[in-house]
């Protein structure tokens, strides 16, 4: 068998990680020996022309051929243009569940090939046996990192009833002592939301999570700051079930904590969303953490960590609606290429099945 560049990649990024899913996608595309074409966010322009023109000068100190980037800046018609163009091999495309549903189809209907990194609906569960220290800090950076806004921020949080009144209490506390402001000054965790559009989705699911019995344990405040932008308190919210809401992604700091009695119980839970990215357990009982590897239905388990961020060595993605797409790590490279099952006669003899025989 022989592995061949696939051919031009397009690559369709989000705004929340404007450069990272480029670059991992980019790197891969260009050793495979695939051209790329980048799509950005239209909402992050200003990195992606930088990434451009440091990958040219890049290319240029090493002598590489011209042609190697491409960069597209607009709205959704550019990426709908490079979703249909039947010279793009491969569609890369991270952002929405949404999303996904119009871009699979179109790029399946030409026969190109999808590698699709969509919504994430991420929860940890937190047995009785857990460090609380390890798990307080794990998942409060998880949720309220970021403002929410990764496709693997927390957003269930699944704990043991015999201490699910403590737990919640100590994230209360911490919530109350997180900074809200410019994440580029030290000692900030939360910054902006993307837009007043993100905002209005967090109060409408808060809305929607307290008429379904839910208690606003904590934060949704708006945040006033020197320099304007939509800034939030991370919300935590004690859920009586895993309501519609709950199974919903909203990407915003909003943080659902429901109880459960035993680890089957705290796996269907966890399990019964429609999104499969990453996964969490708290616990020092091995036997369940191996049970929960064995059991998650997410493209990422992580036992004893929080579930944002993830291993570059490791194959990103997710199952389900997240898409089952991998990028970076393991045997993710195959994506970017085509194989070939190569035969060679090297003799002068053709034998033929069933003893057939010509002339």
């Amino acid at each position: 068998e022989i592995w061949h560049p696939l051919g031009v990649v397009g690559v369709i990024s989000a705004f929340n990680f404007p450069v990272a899913v480029w670059s991992w996608n980019t790197a891969i595309a260009l050793v495979c020996g695939d051209p790329v074409v980048w799509k950005p966010s239209e909402t992050t322009p200003l990195t992606a022309l930088a990434c451009d023109a440091l990958l040219r000068r890049a290319a240029a100190d090493v002598g590489a051929p011209d042609g190697l980037h491409h960069l597209l800046l607009g709205d959704h018609r550019v990426g709908e243009a490079l979703v249909d163009d039947p010279r793009i091999a491969l569609v890369s495309a991270t952002g929405s569940t949404r999303m996904g549903r119009i871009v699979g189809p179109r790029v399946a209907a030409r026969f190109g090939r999808c590698l699709l990194e969509l919504g994430g609906n991420n929860a940890a569960i937190v047995a009785p046996s857990a460090d609380q220290d390890l798990a307080v800090r794990g998942v409060v950076f998880a949720a309220a990192g970021t403002a929410g806004q990764r496709c693997t921020s927390l957003r269930r949080l699944i704990v043991h009833r015999s201490i699910a009144d403590e737990v919640v209490e100590r994230i209360a506390k911490a919530y109350s002592r997180l900074r809200v402001g410019n994440p580029l000054d030290e000692g900030v965790l939360v910054g902006p939301l993307i837009s007043e559009r993100s905002y209005g989705a967090m109060t409408a699911a808060l809305d929607r999570a307290q008429t379904d019995g839910g208690t606003l344990v904590v934060g949704g405040e708006r945040v006033d700051v020197a320099g304007g932008g939509v800034y939030v308190s991370p919300a935590l919210v004690r859920m009586p079930a895993q309501t519609e809401v709950v199974r919903e992604e909203t990407f915003a700091p909003i943080l659902y904590v429901l109880d459960y009695d035993d680890l089957d119980e705290a796996i269907a839970l966890h399990n019964g969303v429609p999104q499969g990215l990453s996964s969490s357990i708290f616990t020092l009982d091995q036997r369940e953490a191996e049970l929960f590897l064995a059991r998650s239905d997410c493209g990422i388990t992580n036992v004893n960590i929080g579930t944002s961020g993830a291993e570059i060595g490791g194959a990103f993605g997710g199952e389900k609606h997240t898409g089952g797409g991998r990028e970076s790590g393991s045997d993710a490279w195959k994506a970017y290429m085509r194989r070939a099952t190569n035969t060679v006669n090297y003799s002068t003899e053709l034998p033929l099945a069933q003893g057939v025989e010509f002339g």
